[in-house]
């Protein structure tokens, strides 16, 4: 792989600025790609991620995603990594991320950071909830749309794709239709503000640099009600009291969030439940009836 990387690198002078490299060393990469990090002899380092020349259309969304992100993001607050190039070379993709030094620090300004992005993205949202392109959620399709309605959109846009895959170990939508329409309701009576979200915020997709600024990555974006962002990152753990504290300085969430935690992770359990099986399925199941008991 790592000769492979080096001849996709042969045509790209947007990655390598004429340097030659020093070596590529493999790195996590989590369930879904590989990674790796190239170093370059005048000390540049580069990320790469690779995968089969197939799922190419995940390395695309995700490049435009970090855009997004990074066009609204505060500098002075959050850094979003820069997409250097995409390359499809032989039978694999490959695309390169400026590098980021991470570190275990305070997580104020990444709550900061990531209030400052959900707020002036609202001001230029495009005044409807969704996405113009098929995106992915994980290893999962997460399909493209748009409604004026933020539950419709929820609804029919994010759980009903999941309730539907769910068909393959036992459920049935049919049987939930009247949870679905009170959600709908439910989430339209809330009407939230139009903001671009990360989609996929655990701890595994964001962090700190090593000069203490909030770092976002890995991306499942689309314009929703920012409080799917601050739902994930309840859902796995991995967020502190700097993180909350620095985003209700921002932007402050109103005191019924809480209620809609369970909603907007219900998309992530059903997601997991698909693709992973396990707990997840009774997870989901669980806040299904509970929302049911809810009505």
């Amino acid at each position: 792989m790592e000769e492979l990387i080096q001849k996709a690198l042969s045509s790209s002078d947007k990655v390598s600025n004429n340097s030659l490299i020093e070596k590529i060393i493999p790195i996590g990469g989590g369930c879904i790609h590989k990674a790796w990090c190239i170093h370059f002899q005048n000390d540049k380092k580069v990320f790469a991620k690779s995968n089969h020349i197939d799922n190419i259309n995940m390395f695309k969304f995700e490049r435009e995603c970090l855009s997004v992100l990074k066009r609204f993001a505060n500098k002075s607050y959050i850094c979003v990594p820069k997409a250097l190039d995409l390359i499809s070379y032989q039978n694999i993709s490959i695309l390169f991320l400026e590098w980021i030094d991470l570190k275990q620090s305070q997580q104020n300004l990444l709550g900061k950071g990531l209030a400052l992005l959900h707020k002036s993205s609202s001001e230029w949202s495009p005044k409807k909830f969704g996405w113009e392109k098929e995106g992915f959620i994980g290893s999962s399709t997460q399909i493209r749309g748009w409604d004026n309605s933020w539950g419709e959109f929820f609804v029919n846009y994010r759980l009903r794709p999941q309730l539907i895959k769910a068909k393959a170990w036992g459920v049935r939508v049919d049987d939930y239709e009247d949870v679905l329409r009170y959600l709908s309701s439910y989430l339209n009576d809330h009407d939230p503000r139009i903001s671009i979200v990360h989609g996929d915020l655990w701890s595994g997709n964001c962090g700190s640099t090593r000069n203490g600024l909030g770092s976002l990555y890995d991306p499942a974006s689309y314009w929703a009600d920012r409080e799917v962002d601050i739902s994930m990152t309840k859902l796995f753990g991995g967020f502190n009291r700097d993180f909350y504290q620095g985003y209700e300085e921002i932007w402050p969430l109103d005191k019924f969030s809480k209620d809609r935690t369970d909603i907007y992770n219900l998309y992530h359990l059903l997601n997991h439940a698909n693709i992973f099986g396990g707990s997840y399925k009774e997870n989901s199941l669980k806040i299904l009836k509970d929302l049911r008991s809810r009505e």
